[in-house]
């Protein structure tokens, strides 16, 4: 008795039109209906794939010495040469927010103390800056690399609180830096049984942006839970619950 396979090599081998080897063609074109055509498959869209960034303006800015902070000696805190309540803070904290997408030594470092300081010692002055920091978070959030993502949580969630109404200015431009973070917000690492130590160090995206969403609606006023919720369906409300 024939099987299968003999069965249909022995149609193949007399009809001419399996002959020639199946071309691969585009789909939904005209070559898609032709004889003897294979439809190629659709291309990965790598939604989820990083993308490293260039060298930052903060870095091109620092080599030429422009800023008024220096590192003694490696593992050192940063020195700053003028009191940074004197600091035109228009011109310097965009700078430095830009440089959150750094991840080399020592402009990581001189980016995460430079914007806790200048966030902490900032007052009134941060809050006419807020509209000039979105390009730099939105630039470093769309790199969607996990330690950038990590790092630029941290200094929106010390943005959001380091003076009075700044949760409420930023929430008109949560269209702008929200997207990435429904995106990644419920992409946590599966190990399985194993312990994902990240999560013990602070240092998992998905926790922070969770983390993050929360103290936006917290310092974000009536407005920011209905805006996040547009944005980030999933979302559900820390102050309602």
């Amino acid at each position: 008795m024939v099987n299968q396979r003999e069965f249909w090599a022995e149609i193949h081998k007399n009809n001419p039109k399996y002959k020639k080897k199946p071309r691969v063609v585009p789909a939904f074109t005209i070559q898609a209906l032709q004889e003897n055509t294979v439809v190629a498959k659709p291309p990965k869209f790598g939604v989820y794939k990083p993308v490293p960034p260039k060298p930052s303006s903060f870095r091109k800015f620092y080599e030429r010495g422009v800023f008024p902070i220096s590192m003694e000696k490696e593992g050192a805190p940063i020195t700053w040469k003028v009191n940074i309540e004197d600091l035109d803070f228009r011109h310097y904290l965009p700078m430095f927010f830009d440089g959150l997408t750094e991840t080399e030594h020592p402009y990581k470092i001189l980016v995460e103390q430079g914007i806790s300081d200048m966030l902490e010692h900032g007052g009134p002055k941060i809050l006419p800056v807020v509209s000039q920091l979105i390009i730099p978070i939105k630039n470093a959030l769309n790199t969607k690399m996990p330690e950038i993502i990590c790092t630029t949580m941290r200094a929106l969630q010390q943005l959001v609180r380091s003076a009075d109404c700044v949760g409420e200015c930023l929430v008109p431009y949560f269209r702008q830096i929200l997207p990435i973070l429904n995106l990644l917000k419920d992409r946590n690492v599966n190990l399985g049984e194993g312990i994902d130590y990240s999560q013990q160090k602070g240092e998992n995206p998905a926790d922070l942006i969770q983390e993050t969403l929360e103290i936006l609606e917290k310092y974000g006023g009536e407005d920011a839970f209905i805006n996040i919720k547009y944005m980030i369906p999933t979302y559900e409300s820390c102050m309602m619950n």
